[in-house]
């Protein structure tokens, strides 16, 4: 899923503070699960907001929303009879459903509340990590599973730097060695010979560094 965390509150008071009449709209998937933006948090933010107007003295309307999903046009559409009444949106999203805001009303201000951080799953209740990093080319089949573009700090994709010590990355010694990590499974699945195998160089043209990506499903298009 996709991982993010609220702004502090203070940057986003004063990105909000200019308008009178201001639209926050949670979402109710990803950021629901890492408790950043969906229903109970998109209350909390408009309680602070308005809390925060009021000790300023600042006239503020506040219409809460919170969507099935803000990253399918469907969904964004749900909020255009009631959008004009507003002066921006404060989108508790992530990036992409805040794009989208952007997107589909080009004449309203489009806010993040969030910053979005990675792809990434739970490892214990209010803790997630990264596991993706959406290169484009998966190459999990080749290492047990783990991937060493979003496990390791230097996106070595032939065993590990030179700096990793006693399993622990250099970067951060509280990081595991993504190659330590690797190593681990492969003699976990009786694959150590896989180890030995030189990787070619990664072609990047399927990650970012190809510029903004699209997929098209030809099955699904009309």
């Amino acid at each position: 899923m996709i991982v993010a965390e609220q702004k502090p509150l203070k940057e986003i008071i004063a990105m909000t503070s200019p308008f009178k009449k201001l639209l926050i709209v949670g979402c109710n998937e990803c950021v629901t699960v890492c408790h950043a933006g969906g229903r109970k948090e998109v209350e909390q933010l408009a309680a602070a907001l308005a809390m925060a107007a009021q000790k300023d003295g600042r006239p503020l309307e506040i219409k809460e929303v919170t969507l099935e999903r803000c990253c399918d046009p469907e969904y964004i559409e749900q909020v255009r009879p009631f959008i004009d009444q507003y002066e921006a949106v404060l989108s508790c999203a992530c990036s992409v459903g805040t794009q989208y805001f952007a997107d589909t009303y080009p004449t309203k201000w489009a806010l993040p509340a969030l910053n979005t951080s990675f792809m990434g799953g739970s490892l214990a209740q209010g803790i997630w990590a990264e596991r993706c990093a959406g290169c484009g080319n998966c190459i999990l089949h080749e290492t047990g599973g783990i991937c060493p573009i979003a496990r390791c700090s230097k996106r070595m994709l032939n065993g590990p730097c030179g700096g990793s010590t006693g399993g622990h990355c250099e970067v951060n010694p509280d990081i595991p060695c993504g190659w330590q990590l690797i190593w681990d499974r492969l003699v976990a699945l009786g694959r150590t010979p896989d180890y030995a195998k030189i990787m070619a160089a990664k072609d990047w043209n399927t990650s970012r560094d190809g510029g903004p990506r699209k997929i098209v499903r030809e099955d699904l298009t009309i």
